[in-house]
């Protein structure tokens, strides 16, 4: 179905006031998504509210596996933001460092969340059964393995969209 512009530019003002409630900015990258296809940056946000609300991750465990990927996807933006994110979640800023180097985490669980991560990227999605009881003997069976790989697809959608735009990281980013 075809939109007219003045549809496209509501829709575009409604995502950046989404954004500005969510944030209380709008941050350059969904300002990047929304002026290009308001409705790439509705989907980008109502996903990351959905997972982020009902989600069976901790939100410092979400972050770190949003770090993983975004490191291992190379997207300076969105390491940058997720480690604000990350810290108001509870992250130790140690950690933080370590998942952006490529290292892991000494805490136990957020170790086997960003190996399992990792894991998925590098496979892409082909687990093993190996791997699957690998990570059920670390407590993390399909319903995590899942929201992985949920997050997996909402950041790689921000994380391509940085590669492509070069977007600038946000002053509130710059830590």
């Amino acid at each position: 179905m075809a939109t007219t512009a003045a549809t496209e530019t509501v829709s575009a003002k409604t995502v950046r006031e989404t954004a500005a409630d969510i944030f209380g900015m709008v941050p350059n990258l969904v300002a990047e998504i929304t002026d290009h296809n308001p409705a790439a940056g509705d989907v980008y946000l109502s996903a990351n509210a959905r997972i982020e609300k009902n989600g069976v991750l901790s939100p410092a465990e979400q972050q770190a596996v949003i770090l993983a990927i975004s490191s291992y996807n190379d997207c300076h933006y969105c390491t940058k933001a997720h480690a604000v994110a990350g810290q108001q979640a509870g992250l130790d800023p140690d950690v933080i460092d370590e998942i952006n180097a490529g290292g892991l985490p000494a805490d136990d669980r957020l170790r086997s969340l960003v190996r399992a991560t990792r894991r998925i990227l590098g496979k892409r999605g082909w687990l093993s059964d190996a791997d699957e009881t690998e990570f059920s003997d670390l407590g993390l069976n399909r319903p995590e393995l899942y929201e992985i790989i949920t997050l997996i697809g909402i950041k790689t959608i921000s994380n391509y969209v940085n590669h492509i735009a070069g977007t600038e990281i946000d002053a509130a980013f710059q830590v």
